[in-house]
């Protein structure tokens, strides 16, 4: 556990509340939107910057209650139970990857946030080719690998900035 964070457990409820806050409201907005018609539940992963930003502020355990309160709620609220397995599928690939990653310092943030853009999209296909067969996997893969990465640097940029912006941690 991070020192910083046994001094103000307050400060870190509060944060958390928020961009738990931040996170739903993310997930709400790229729900309204489509981004490839006939493809459903595509989407940016911009609620994922939440994640990304609670990693780096206050540790995994921080990081992955968020994620995992998000997942549901935005599921219970905005989505289905297959969205939900889609999005655990996806969150656990990624998340897993990106402490890794942040652990052994392999990346910068930008770094661990591709990585976990790439995972997601990984774990949720593997979702989708065991509900519905493979036989489209390989031409679909490409695509996803390019869409985590390009939202894994956006993320990752955003999360990198906000982190340096806010406060230092008391």
């Amino acid at each position: 556990m991070n020192s910083n964070s046994t001094r103000n457990p307050s400060g870190k409820v509060a944060f958390l509340g928020v961009m738990t806050a931040a996170a739903l409201m993310l997930s709400y907005i790229e729900s309204l939107f489509i981004l490839v018609p006939g493809i459903p539940g595509i989407k940016l992963g911009f609620a994922n910057l939440a994640v990304v930003l609670c990693l780096y502020r206050y540790g995994w355990k921080e990081a992955l209650f968020l994620n995992a309160v998000r997942i549901a709620l935005a599921a219970f609220l905005f989505g289905s139970m297959f969205t939900m397995l889609y999005s655990l599928a996806g969150a656990a690939c990624a998340f897993a990857a990106m402490v890794l990653a942040k652990r052994l310092k392999l990346f910068s943030v930008v770094g661990v946030s591709v990585l976990g853009g790439v995972c997601h999209n990984l774990g949720q296909l593997a979702v989708a080719v065991a509900v519905l067969g493979g036989s489209w996997a390989g031409w679909y893969l490409p695509w996803l690998m390019l869409a985590g990465c390009v939202t894994g640097i956006f993320i990752g940029v955003c999360a990198g900035a906000v982190n340096r912006a806010l406060p230092p941690q008391r």
